[in-house]
């Protein structure tokens, strides 16, 4: 069995020493050579050799040594060494040793007397502390703080010792009366400690009796102060008012490390606003104050769990908060904007957007290569702002529409995206954005953003003058025609007779993407555009951008400009009431249609127009020789009709989110609740009152954190030895984030006492054993209670195995009970998330582990499957209802989830209904690990067939 370890060195395997070659060296006369020998000894019985033949060696040549370093290494050495034999006993050699402990303890040098106290903090072998116990009490009153400090961790751990309070009798009192004559910040330190860990009556008794001169205590005893504090509210309540007025007088401590201690604790012990407040203003000047990016984000995320527990108190510092996007770090800065977008209420939202204002024009400035990423999320932010409080739209629309033309496309999109949102929410600014998009539009240098900007021309332009001057500025940005010269296309001609296929884009790839609705389309299949990386042009009024893109071979944004085009003429139609000019502006747009459809065509572009953007754009040449009502309608009104759904349909699920959220558990009605009127006020002081109200509203509403159900708690229960082994055993598992705890029972069934008894467990996977088992004994029919934690390092699904060993008086072997595995299922780690469509098309092209799971399954409906499937895998649908209604036989849909340790996964599920009513189709899973794609993989193949 593994052994427990006080010291941990990084040991070189590569030239292992030899026990012949040390034993030579220490036997020598060269000081260095004895050092570097004594080191390796070390490192080898770090590493498992036992080196029996060194111990006499040792204690010849090295004990009578007064070099330091020779007497520093000595002590590492016989705090690794083994010190007891096979039963336990002490062996006899130890005797040698003791003498020279004592020598040492009563040594004229202080730092010998000082690292032999520490030495005796590792020591467990009663027989060898207790002649050396006067020696280490005489220390208590050294002249030098390093020994007193020292001293008092030595009579610390001898008390905790299994019979360390009858080797000391009056340890605690010994340590008071330290305390209160000790003025070494680190001693006083360390007395506090001792009383706390060994004597908590007396430590609570001194800070109540000194709490006037908390705050001028040093910082290391302040910390201490504030942990017995936790540790005495945790297990009676009803005390914390007085404990609560010591925090408040900490927070005031020069201390960067205590007001943090400080605050945490106020917020775990109280829920009164004042002193919510005090630990909220804590944290906001710990924001600013610290440079260090890794504690901003650790504060941000005090904040941001602050929020979600005491909102009202947060929104009144929301500017504090926002100081903090003067971090140049992304991270720090995305993490703030989450935390602000949750604050805004009407009251502050114009101070927010005014600073969110002032970032982004202050991005055009600065020449940080991050700007564009932060001038992105800045974007998105004023766009949830202004769709969560339309007024403050008109005063930011305008300023973002200046970075349509931005050079980080992301950006641009995100712009174009609220452009368009805010045209519909806010009829009264349509004009002043339609006539400064058609002024900026030559700017716009990316495919994507030009074709959102074109469908608003096309949806918005509304009166005569409007629509006139749309279609000059697309005609103008298209430039003249032709788009190439009879020239260009002999020698292009000429080029591709010598080259053939060289210089062909598309390329055919054999990994499927993800369309907008979740459905799969093979790169090549698909038009090799939409998934190219976006073409960017500089625009100019030269060389219209229109036209720089299409000569790219962009013929998915040409067909948008002949839908804008023809949305426009159809317009002109009812808005002109010459027909001249009807005809005029008619003619001039089949033109441009033709002279595309001619340079998709021709041999000047290395790749023809695709058969998509083909059709449309014969559609709309029909279109326009030949138009009736009906099609009239469609092209001008249904368009906006289904966006107006799509609006509205995104909105009512927000309201429902928030409103999912809203629900708080209610507590029982036959709960006992205080009435505060009723309550006797005699010495409270104000902020008592604030948090006895507060608790009887939490006690009254049920917030106060309860358990999970009793019920919940049988399910984890899992039995790990059958009923008629000597041994029973069940474990019930609790899973919290980073470790799995196992509560394991063990009862013993037969007649006779279970020696050693030892409960060894080994994992599987990304799992790790904390601590190494103990051993115990078990009096017939007796139960035992063993907590056992273990480490997880990242989502995926592990195994805990092994057995339950013990003795028994009549047998001289071990007998060993096998236990049954534990699987740690990955659902206690992965968790529903939103993400937008965008970001999951990215991370699913990104990502390198993608599982294919074929669908089997008795279910016979589609959106039935759909649903078991998110209630199996604990994940959140991304795809909107709508695209999910009618019966097509056919579902696509899109599912997000989050892990604990900040992994995502992607599931997308395609299936469509056979002839004989059963469903077939496939579900990737794809993520940046292995582990997830795997262990989500199992989990559907194993849930799937639904039915039972």
């Amino acid at each position: 069995m593994e052994k427990s370890c006080t010291l941990l060195i990084h040991f070189d395997k590569g030239t292992p020493a030899i026990a012949n070659e040390i034993k030579e060296a220490l036997e020598g006369n060269d000081v260095s050579a004895k050092v570097d020998a004594m080191k390796k000894a070390i490192m080898l019985l770090l590493n498992g050799e036992t080196l029996p033949q060194l111990f006499i060696t040792i204690v010849r040549y090295v004990l009578p040594s007064e070099d330091h370093t020779f007497q520093k290494l000595l002590l590492l050495y016989l705090e690794i060494i083994e010190k007891t034999d096979a039963k336990g006993r002490v062996l006899p050699e130890m005797i040698l040793i003791c003498q020279n402990l004592r020598n040492n303890l009563q040594h004229p040098n202080e730092y010998i007397r000082g690292v032999t106290l520490r030495f005796l903090c590792r020591l467990n072998e009663t027989e060898i502390i207790e002649p050396l116990i006067p020696s280490v009490l005489q220390n208590l009153e050294h002249r030098h703080p390093f020994i007193r400090r020292n001293a008092i961790l030595a009579v610390m751990s001898i008390y905790k010792l299994p019979q360390g309070d009858q080797l000391l009798v009056d340890a605690p009192d010994m340590i008071e009366k330290v305390l209160s004559t000790e003025q070494d910040p680190s001693a006083k330190r360390n007395a506090f400690l001792m009383l706390f860990t060994c004597a908590q009556e007396r430590a609570t008794n001194y800070l109540l009796t000194h709490v006037d001169r908390v705050s001028e205590w040093g910082e290391l005893l302040q910390m201490v102060v504030l942990e017995l504090i936790r540790k005495v509210c945790r297990t009676n309540r009803g005390e914390k008012a007085k404990y609560i007025k010591i925090i408040i007088a900490l927070l005031n401590s020069p201390s960067t490390a205590v007001i943090y201690e400080c605050a945490g604790t106020l917020v775990s012990l109280s829920s009164a606003p004042s002193a919510i407040k005090a630990a909220a203003n804590t944290y906001c000047q710990l924001l600013l104050s610290q440079s260090d990016n890794n504690v901003k984000l650790i504060v941000l995320d005090r904040l941001n769990e602050l929020k979600s527990s005491h909102r009202d108190v947060m929104v009144d510092l929301i500017m504090d908060v926002l100081r903090a996007l003067s971090s140049p770090n992304l991270d720090i800065q995305r993490k703030t904007l989450d935390i602000v977008l949750e604050l805004i209420t009407p009251r502050n939202i114009n101070e927010v957007v005014l600073l969110l204002k002032k970032e982004v024009v202050k991005t055009q400035t600065g020449e940080l290569e991050k700007n564009g990423e932060y001038r992105q999320m800045l974007i998105q932010a004023i766009h949830s702002c202004a769709i969560k409080f339309p007024e403050v739209a008109s005063t930011v629309v305008h300023l973002l529409m200046d970075f349509l033309g931005d050079s980080n496309v992301a950006s641009a999109i995100d712009v174009v995206v609220f452009v368009r949102e805010i045209i519909e929410t806010n009829p009264k600014l349509r004009v002043s954005i339609i006539t400064r998009l058609l002024d900026t539009f030559y700017q716009i240098r990316a495919a994507r953003v030009c074709s959102c900007a074109l469908w608003i021309i096309g949806e918005y332009c509304l009166s005569l003058s409007e629509v006139e001057s749309a279609i000059a500025t697309i005609k103008q940005c298209l430039g003249d025609l032709p788009f190439y010269s009879a020239s260009e296309e002999g020698e292009a001609t000429d080029a591709s007779k010598k080259t053939p296929q060289a210089s062909s884009i598309t390329i055919s790839s054999r990994r499927p993407a993800v369309l907008a609705d979740g459905t799969y389309a093979t790169q090549s299949a698909a038009s090799e555009t939409a998934f190219s990386p976006p073409t960017i042009v500089q625009g100019s009024l030269a060389s219209g951008n229109l036209r720089s893109l299409l000569l790219t071979g962009d013929f998915f944004l040409g067909a948008v400009v002949a839908c804008t085009l023809t949305k426009l003429v159809l317009r002109l139609e009812e808005v002109q009431p010459s027909k001249v000019e009807v005809n005029k502006a008619t003619t001039q747009t089949l033109l441009i249609l033709v002279s595309m459809l001619q340079l998709g065509q021709s041999h000047v572009l290395p790749h023809p127009i695709d058969n998509d953007s083909y059709d449309r754009i014969v559609l709309c040449m029909r279109l326009l020789c030949n138009t009736s009502d009906e099609i009239r309608k469609i092209w001008l009104q249904s368009c906006r009709q289904s966006f107006v759904k799509m609006l509205s349909e995104k909105q009512l699920r927000e309201t429902e989110e928030l409103k999912a959220k809203a629900q708080v558990s209610h507590a029982q009605p036959d709960d006992l609740i205080d009435f505060y009127h009723l309550k006797s006020r005699k010495g409270m002081s104000q902020l008592e009152l604030e948090d006895e109200v507060q608790d009887d509203l939490k006690r009254a509403t049920g917030e106060f954190v309860k358990d999970a159900d009793d019920a919940n708690k049988l399910n984890r229960i899992l039995q790990l030895t059958g009923f008629s082994d000597p041994v029973y055993a069940e474990a019930y598992v609790t899973v919290h984030h980073y470790d799995i705890v196992l509560d394991v029972t063990v009862i013993n069934r037969t007649k006779e006492t279970l020696q050693n008894l030892c409960l060894e467990l080994a994992t599987m996977g990304d799992l790790k054993l904390v601590e190494r088992p103990q051993n115990y004994t078990l009096a017939p029919e007796s139960s035992k209670q063993i907590k056992a934690n273990i480490k997880v390092s990242s989502t995926e699904t592990g195994v805990i195995f092994g057995n339950i060993v013990y003795e028994t008086s009549n047998v001289l072997e071990r007998t060993v009970v096998v236990l049954n595995d534990i699987h740690i299922d990955i659902m206690d780690y992965i968790s529903p998330a939103v993400c937008s469509d965008t970001a999951f098309r990215t991370m699913w092209a990104e990502f390198e582990w993608e599982n294919k799971v074929a669908v089997n399954t008795v279910i016979q409906d589609e959106k039935e499957f759909l649903n078991h499937i998110i209630k199996s895998i604990n994940m959140k649908c991304l795809t909107a209802p709508s695209a999910l209604d009618g019966e097509c036989g056919f579902l696509a849909a899109n599912l997000y989830a989050k892990s604990v340790f900040g992994e995502d996964a992607l599931v997308n599920l395609s299936i469509e209904k056979q002839a004989d009513g059963k469903l077939s189709g496939y579900i990737r899973i794809r993520s940046k690990t292995q582990g997830i794609a795997l262990s989500l993989g199992d989990k559907i193949t194993l849930k799937q067939k639904g039915g039972s």
